[in-house]
């Protein structure tokens, strides 16, 4: 993807309105990530020639406020203009219900909301009709002053402010005996009775849309339809924002928040504007989904050809290597953003997981310092030092600062998650309990906390639970081998050997899905790919535990040959019902792939030897035997049983009459 210097100028126009339009309703993440935007594209060398020179002055105007198209908006704004600083001051000094009261004071929202509620308007989480039938016409006594739309959203989002901030005071200490987590924003029924008027007032009854709206309040709607868990209309009202102002980037973040899985991606990507801001939104939500396929490192290849040095889509490429378990190429990205921008904290929770798992405590501390120094009270902060001290295995500090990250952002899913990893460690099952479950509510596609409930769980020894959460995180995650090895393991325990022998087979694929390169047979057949000598001997001992020894042979056979790479075909066995390659994931917990030479000797396959030889012995084939048990006495690893073994075997050669032992 390239960009001539026409569509390049008529970019930056389209970014620096966006900066000023979303600074004007204070929506200043997204207003900072239109500015990081613009300013990671190349500027080119100006030319002294005069008329350039007049162009550019043009196209780089400083302006305080957005011109407005609409003549009747920009009527009305020119007329609050007073009010509208004043209110925009009492905002940014978070005065957010004085804010609200300049366009909008409680007089004037108490008689809507009863006026809505007298007419029997549709209630909270009901404005479905709306989208597919027109309104009746509203009543005199519940229409809205005269507001423009930059005023109105402006007044209620300091009123979602305001309910999201005594929201936050209600609840109790994080983690504390009352906090439950059911504390709820009491703004939001006033706040959607407001904009469900504004809507009934200026529908065009020819097609059912609303006439002259910019998008910022259908925006706002979607916001409240989310908190209000109607999550399929807040979807069709972001849609319809986006297409009125594509570079509202919160609103597509919203969206993101409200899509769990790929192909609920794909349902929805049809129905969006294409433009270069979806592009940016369908690899952000795959990442979200833990995707990395090579089209995905394509698509942000090309973006990057435009914005060399935007630190949002070096975070995105740093995370694309994360989720390909690619951790040495993730590290490096994240330090060369490190490098770019030494004071930006974003994500940055992420790196200093990728550093926990790589057990660079060296890098991890100075991280750890580098948040300190730049923002000690930032949420990304805390998880980094909460990382550092349980990289230290000072668990109880650790819990500290995410607690304390919690503190500044209850929604922080990191320190949910990363808690409960804590306590687990602590050996607080109920705290960890609960931490994974408050990160659930958080995100649903936190695999990682359904893992931990199931981890938790199954050290209660409540396997049925345990089964469930490990299947829910396998759902999310079907091609990461550490999931369904942890569902083949509590059926195991359950005793359902053959539904066991299903999952740990799944995990030997999704285990092979990242060393060959997603190059699977047609049917889901692993051909000549490492797999795990652990997983190859627990299918091998559940065979054995319902008697199919013959398959049990075969996959104690596989599991020594790992030792020297696996073979070509010894994989063709493997098969189980024909998948298609999804997501992958990125596993913190086993980062190392396995070399081109195999395993070398390990505990799994010297017991894989040790129950060859056996078998060996009571089919009476000795000289297999005896040259097994030869082999675990140079593997030093089961030595004695190894040498009595050897004693048994020439025993009974000599009493059979059998020439002397073949050593191998």
């Amino acid at each position: 993807m390239s960009l001539n210097d026409r569509e390049k100028s008529q970019l930056r126009s389209a970014l620096q309105d966006a900066i000023l339009k979303c600074s004007e309703r204070c929506l200043y993440q997204s207003s900072k990530w239109a500015a990081e935007l613009l300013n990671a594209i190349p500027e080119t060398e100006p030319s002294l020639d005069d008329s350039q020179l007049s162009d550019a002055s043009t196209g780089y105007a400083s302006t305080i406020i957005a011109p407005n198209i609409d003549p009747s908006e920009a009527t009305l704004e020119s007329k609050e203009i007073n009010k509208y600083l004043l209110a925009k001051s009492l905002f940014d000094c978070r005065e957010y219900d004085r804010c609200a009261a300049v366009f909008l004071p409680d007089s004037t929202l108490t008689g809507i909301v009863s006026s809505k509620e007298s007419n029997n308007a549709t209630p909270k989480g009901k404005g479905k009709g709306k989208a597919t039938t027109p309104a009746t016409k509203p009543n005199n006594s519940e229409k809205l002053p005269q507001l423009s739309q930059r005023s109105l959203f402006l007044a209620l989002y300091a009123k979602f402010l305001s309910g999201e901030k005594r929201k936050d005071e209600d609840a109790e200490m994080v983690m504390g005996p009352q906090d439950i987590g059911t504390c709820t924003n009491k703004q939001l029924l006033t706040i959607s009775r407001v904009l469900e008027a504004w809507f009934n007032q200026h529908q065009d009854q020819e097609d059912g849309g609303v006439e002259g709206s910019q998008g910022w309040l259908e925006y706002l709607y979607g916001m409240v339809l989310a908190k209000e868990k109607n999550e399929e209309l807040a979807l069709m009202w972001l849609i319809r924002s986006v297409h009125l102002f594509p570079m509202n980037w919160g609103c597509w973040l919203e969206m993101t928040g409200l899509i769990s899985r790929v192909e609920d991606l794909n349902r929805i990507m049809p129905r969006l504007p294409q433009n270069i801001v979806s592009f940016m939104f369908h690899i952000h939500t795959s990442l979200e989904l833990y995707q990395h396929d090579a089209n995905l490192a394509n698509s942000l290849d090309q973006l990057l050809t435009i914005f060399p040095t935007s630190s949002f889509l070096l975070t995105c490429d740093a995370l694309l290597s994360y989720h390909a378990k690619d951790l040495v190429a993730a590290e490096q990205n994240f330090s060369r953003i490190l490098s770019l921008h030494p004071h930006r904290l974003d994500s940055l929770d992420h790196y200093s997981n990728i550093l926990y798992v790589m057990n660079s405590r060296p890098k991890l501390a100075f991280l750890a310092h580098l948040c300190s120094s730049v923002d000690k009270f930032r949420p990304e902060s805390c998880v980094v030092i909460g990382n550092y001290y349980s990289l230290l295995s000072l668990h109880e500090k650790a819990v500290q600062y995410f607690r304390r990250a919690l503190m500044l952002d209850r929604s922080c899913l990191s320190a949910w998650t990363l808690m409960g990893h804590e306590y687990v460690e602590l050996k607080n099952t109920h705290a960890a309990i609960e931490s994974y479950r408050r990160a659930v509510d958080v995100n649903r596609r936190d695999y990682r906390a359904w893992y931990g409930l199931g981890q938790t769980y199954e050290v209660l020894e409540m396997h049925a639970y345990a089964l469930w959460y490990y299947k829910k995180a396998a759902g999310l995650r079907p091609w990461d081998g550490k999931m369904w090895m942890a569902v083949g393991s509590c059926l195991q325990r359950m005793n359902r050997n053959q539904d066991g022998i299903k999952a740990l087979k799944r995990a030997l694929l999704a285990e092979s899905y990242y060393e060959t390169g997603n190059d699977f047979g047609s049917a889901g057949i692993m051909r000549g790919a490492h797999m795990d000598p652990e997983i190859l001997l627990q299918i091998a001992g559940m065979y054995d535990s319902i008697g199919e020894e013959e398959d049990a042979k075969a996959y104690m056979e596989m599991c020594v040959a790992q030792e020297d790479g696996g073979g070509d075909n010894l994989g063709e066995s493997i098969q189980i019902h024909n998948d298609s390659p999804g997501e992958g994931s990125d596993d913190d917990g086993d980062n190392a792939g396995r070399g081109e030479g195999g395993t070398g000797v390990t505990a799994a396959t010297s017991k894989a030897r040790m129950w060859l030889a056996r078998h060996a012995m009571r089919t009476e084939d000795y000289p297999t035997a005896n040259r097994l048990a030869t082999e675990l006495c140079q593997d030093g690893v089961e030595v004695e049983e190894a040498k009595a073994l050897i004693r048994e075997v020439r025993s009974r050669m000599e009493a059979n009459g059998m020439s002397g032992p073949s050593t191998g």
